[in-house]
Parts: structure tokens; sequence; C-alpha cells
């Protein structure tokens, strides 16, 4: 399968878990059906400037952020750090993890999730 990216399912919405601002998600892969039952979310993510995702735990499935681009903000079970392009972020099932874009540039990720 080839998909170009004019192809891609883009959502622009409201930042996820009480967080701020809006985010815009581009799917790479269409749901668990395009992940082989094993995850449910490989996605491009944009967190604008001023944007957060908040704080959620994960259970059953863990979720790892790769950034592309910008500065962000990433909380690891309440420990607060910085990262930036080519950091990679990994929450396990049963932790938590919030990311905000700190710069004046979004913070470009991609996103997997899969199941545990």
């Amino acid at each position: 399968m080839i998909r170009k990216y004019a192809d891609l399912l883009k959502e622009q919405k409201t930042a996820p878990f009480d967080g701020t601002g809006e985010i815009m998600v581009r799917s790479l892969l269409n749901g668990p059906d395009e992940l082989y039952r094993k995850g449910r979310v490989f996605a491009h993510t944009t967190v604008y400037p001023g944007s957060t995702i908040g704080y959620h735990v994960h259970t059953g499935e863990s979720e790892t952020y790769y950034i592309l681009k910008g500065t962000a903000r990433y909380n690891d079970n309440g420990t607060i750090t910085t990262l930036s392009p080519g950091d990679v972020a990994h929450t396990p099932p049963g932790e938590g993890h919030g990311i905000e874009a700190a710069g004046p540039e979004p913070v470009e990720m991609i996103a997997l999730i899969l199941y545990s």
C-alpha cells in the first residue's frame, strides 16, 4: 500500500485530555485494521504553539512519540523534561504523559499507540 500525503486522513481538533488549544492529526495508518489489531494509532501529529495534550495514563497500551520538529515540554509521570527533534519518549502501559509546544513553532511528532 502507498498512501500519498494528500490522501491522509487529517483531523484538526481540540487538544485531548483536558489539554489547551488545538492539534492536527494525520493518520499514517487508519486504525486497528491497518495496524493488524496490534495498535490503534500511527500518526503525524502537530501540537501548535500554546497548545497541550493533557496528562493521561495508558491502560492496556503504550504510546511512543518521535519528535520531528519544534521544542516540547514533556510530562513523564510528573517529571518534566524538554524534547527536541530526534528525541523519543515512550510511555509503557500503566504510566502517564502529556506534552506541550514550548517554543514559538509547532511541535511535530510521530505518535504510535500499540496494545500491550
